[in-house]
């Protein structure tokens, strides 16, 4: 092919073909890369915001309505009970200002979060007397963990708001650790609601902890009482990175398999461009020798092959091993 009477033409023209290949790859990774890395910055800085916002956005309901059934509160005490009145807005104001140190946090230790709900119950007390009882059993080495802040509050409103409490029959709130969670327990005196609940203390909590970490908030209840539990947390996660943690790996996992469809598709139109020129240049210069079929065979096979493992049998393959691996490492 190459000693014959167009041998020089032809080592040239293949070797012009292997440069304008090389350059246009070459090209295209570039691209692609700069694509990927500007892409990947910009989904990034989404994520980021769109986290920030939708906690920033939770935490903006806390001030509001805690104001709000506050001040509900204290109007009634004013008929009630005058002095206690006053005792009320004396605590209210500790409180608030514990509201607005804590609301801007992420997450808060459970000895600070205690140590409010504590100083809630007191003001609960003031207007409830002895129709609401309190008790705490808390783990002492759970007191530097973390929980949300102000989710304790925003239970104990939910136990006084759904349920009756009286003299007679009081409403026992009980506040205890149980294996890796805050327990929240009332006894259920489920009271008729003249209108509907706005929703937002369970809701909000449960909210705000999907934004922090994968474990949930869990809600039990029986004809006798109503739970919920509250993941106790070792440390206190990044909001942003949490959630982008997920999401990156999704990304990482798209973009590998995007790459795996682009590059088959790359060696697919390389294979239609290249062999019809080694066809045409195989019928022009030697037509008496067929040699094309070779690497139109072998290119071809390996097309072949680079398709199956992109789309059926190679990732099929690799995901049920990984399948077995992962059930031998599970078994007793």
């Amino acid at each position: 092919y190459f000693s014959g009477k167009y041998g020089f033409v032809n080592w040239f023209t293949i070797n012009i073909a292997l440069l304008i290949s090389a350059f246009l790859h070459a090209k295209g990774f570039m691209e692609e890369l700069k694509k990927t890395s500007k892409k990947e910055v910009v989904e990034q800085k989404l994520i980021a915001k769109s986290a920030n916002a939708q906690f920033e956005s939770l935490k903006n309901q806390l001030d509001p309505h805690f104001l709000f059934n506050s001040l509900n509160v204290l109007s009634s005490l004013i008929d009630e009970n005058p002095k206690q009145a006053q005792k009320f807005t004396a605590s209210m104001s500790k409180i608030y200002r514990y509201v607005l140190e804590q609301k801007d946090k992420e997450l808060v230790t459970v000895e600070d979060e205690l140590e409010f709900a504590k100083t809630y119950c007191d003001l609960l007390k003031t207007r409830f007397e002895d129709s609401v009882d309190f008790v705490f059993n808390v783990r002492k080495e759970d007191y530097r963990r973390f929980v949300v802040p102000l989710s304790l509050q925003l239970l104990l409103e939910n136990c006084i708001k759904h349920n009756f409490a009286t003299s007679s029959r009081p409403l026992v709130i009980k506040i205890f650790s149980e294996n890796d969670t805050l327990c929240i327990e009332n006894n259920l005196q489920v009271r008729e609601q003249i209108k509907e609940s706005s929703g937002i203390g369970l809701s909000n909590i449960v909210q705000r902890y999907a934004l922090l970490t994968e474990r949930n908030v869990f809600v039990e209840k029986s004809d006798d009482y109503f739970k919920v539990k509250l993941p106790v947390l070792s440390a206190k996660p990044n909001v942003a990175n949490e959630i982008t943690g997920d999401k990156d790996k999704a990304y990482e996992r798209a973009e590998k398999r995007v790459k795996e469809i682009k590059g088959f598709y790359g060696n697919l139109i390389s294979y239609c461009i290249v062999i019809p020129f080694l066809i045409i240049i195989n019928l022009i210069t030697t037509p008496d020798n067929i040699w094309f079929f070779f690497p139109m065979l072998g290119w071809g096979i390996g097309v072949t092959a680079h398709g199956m493992s992109v789309f059926a049998i190679g990732k099929k393959w690799e995901e049920r091993k990984i399948r077995e691996i992962l059930e031998k490492r599970n078994r007793p």
